[in-house]
Parts: C-alpha cells; structure tokens; sequence
C-alpha cells in the first residue's frame, strides 16, 4: 500500500485522503457506511470544512471511537480573529474532538500572515499554543496565493487543485512543497468530474510521492474504485498513458474547473456547470444533459447581465461571460441534432 508524508508535519498515511465535501449529499447512515468503509480499507485522513453543512458531524457520527487512529483536516472562511474563534470551536464541538490535526484557511484571498490587520494567523497561532489545533495549513485556487504561502514557510500543508489536466505552474507548486518539505494535499482530482476514469488519474498521482489526493466521495461504488486502485495500483503506461495523453490535448487552453468561487450569479445562471456544459456532455456521457430542467437552466445565459463579477471572482482568470456564450451556443446546436 502506497505511503505519502505531508511534508514537515510528519503525518504518514496511504495514498487515497477522504473528501467528506460530497457525503452533505446522502444520510447520516449512508454516510457512516461509506465513512466506515473507508477507515476499514486503511484510509486514515479525513477531509472537511466548517463551509461543508453537516460533513463534519457525519465524522463525528462515523468515526468517534477511532479518532486517534486518523487524521482530521477541516478549514475556515473567517475574515477575522473573531470569525476564526467562532468556526474552530464549532467545528471541535461539531466533530467530538479536542484537536483538529490540521486546522487550514479556505481558499483566502490573501495569504494570511503574523501581525496582519485581519488577526487570523496570530489566532491561528494562539490555537496551536492551545492545543486546538496541531498544523497550519492553507486552501486556495490562485497560483500567486498559493505560491506566497509556499514561501512564506508559515503553513504545514498547502491543499491545491491537481490533476493530470493541471498546467506546468500547477504542477511547479507540487516540486515547490516538496523542497520546502511542505505537505501538498490535492482538491479536484479528478478536475471536477472532467476526468471519469479513477485509475487514470490514481497513476498520474502515484507519479507524485509528496502528493495526497483528496477524493471527493458520495457512493460506496466511488470509494470501492479508488480502494481498488489503492490495493492494485495502476501504472503511468501503455494505455492508460495513451488515454491522460489524449485527454490533456482535449483540455488545452481554458476550461472550468467547476469550482462555484464565480457563483452566485445575479442572473440566477448556474455557471459552475454552464460554463463548461460541452465538456460534461461529452465527458460524462451516462448523464442526461439534455433534459428540460438543464435547458432551462443553459437558457438563463441569455439573461446574462455583462456585469464581469464571474470573471472578476474566477481563480483561474478566465472570461467566464464568454465561456457561458460558448457553451450555450453549442448546447442549442446539440438540441438541434449536432453529433457529440
């Protein structure tokens, strides 16, 4: 089984972390299940957010009586001290726990740092002094955030978007951490739901030794694939590599991500998933995305207000107006018979 260490905090664990964002979507019970059966199959870190409703108390519900034998990472939006001292000890009350192992700023826009006016890295601080938490980590989706943190040396751990559809700058943030001996956790894995096929992109991971995947995971049948893979690891080869090769052509230039920092939107447009309609069409061929509910939804771009904010908020830089007119226009030519 294969091993990864999050950089200077020491923490060792196996190749597949749990993303609990996805388990707000199914019961307690089913939760606890899947939770369950992960921990049994030798999953040990635990990936949440104050932000995920009730994921944190599905943990708690699942996994109390085994919680010195895994690793919890939860997150805060808090803007200030005051914000921070209110997420941490509901999110310490909410999980049943005393500590949080690595306590992470979600997705600031800024790199948090000692003396700032906003107060949360000395907050951040003052916890670990407390033994509230035990590592700093960091959250984000822009590069220049991401990259400042790095050398800052303040965080433990920096949680990323990476994938095999990732650019060489995303991919120089993975060699950066490991020279800082900082751990690198990796969100959108599987880059959104874009790439259908778990053993590919467990190979490209595997190519990664400071890399942990945090595979968002809703089904039992989503964790039996990456437990597969974790028990038989598939290889960056013949054809799987043949196929991350094509997929990477497919996926030059600009393409959502799917992350929702865009949302919402004062038109009501649902642009996580407008703005890249074409490729779930194609890609996820087992959904219909053509049902009446999607076409009302494709057709709230023409209400479109021009007013940027989507694009003035997207991490990645992309002129998110343009996208959604792209799409829609290929979306109504698909309606009217358009092969895929």
């Amino acid at each position: 089984m294969d091993k990864v260490r999050l950089g200077k905090t020491k923490i060792i664990v196996n190749k597949n972390g749990f993303g609990a964002l996805p388990i707000q979507r199914v019961s307690k019970e089913e939760a606890a299940k899947i939770l369950r059966k992960a921990y049994d199959n030798g999953i040990r870190l635990f990936d949440t957010a104050r932000a995920y409703t009730d994921s944190e108390e599905k943990i708690n519900f699942a996994l109390s009586d085994v919680r010195e034998q895994i690793y919890i990472t939860t997150k805060t939006m808090a803007v200030n001290a005051e914000g921070f001292w209110k997420d941490l000890e509901i999110s310490l009350n909410t999980l049943g726990t005393g500590y949080i192992d690595v306590y992470q700023f979600h997705n600031p826009p800024f790199c948090p740092k000692p003396g700032g006016e906003d107060g949360l890295y000395d907050a951040m601080l003052e916890a670990k002094r407390q033994g509230k938490i035990r590592h700093i980590g960091i959250t984000n989706h822009r590069l220049a955030v991401a990259e400042e943190a790095i050398e800052s040396g303040l965080y433990d751990t920096l949680q990323f978007p990476f994938s095999y559809l990732s650019s060489e700058n995303e991919k120089s943030l993975v060699k950066l951490c490991k020279e800082k001996d900082m751990g690198f956790l990796a969100m959108k894995a599987l880059a959104g739901g874009l790439i259908n096929q778990s053993s590919l992109a467990y190979a490209f991971m595997n190519e990664y030794d400071n890399v942990l995947p945090i595979w968002g995971i809703q089904r039992e049948s989503e964790l039996d694939e990456f437990l597969s893979c974790q028990e038989n690891p598939p290889k960056l080869e013949g054809d799987i590599a043949e196929q991350i090769a094509k997929d990477v052509k497919e996926f030059q230039g600009d393409f959502c991500r799917g992350c929702g920092y865009c949302m919402p939107c004062p038109a009501e447009i649902e642009i996580n998933n407008c703005a890249r309609m074409s490729l779930l069409i194609r890609r996820a061929v087992s959904a219909n995305f053509l049902n009446e509910e999607t076409q009302e939804k494709m057709k709230k771009i023409e209400g479109c207000l021009e007013c940027g904010q989507c694009k003035s908020k997207c991490p990645y830089g992309l002129d998110t107006p343009e996208l959604l007119k792209k799409n829609y226009k290929d979306y109504k030519e698909i309606l009217k018979g358009k092969a895929i």
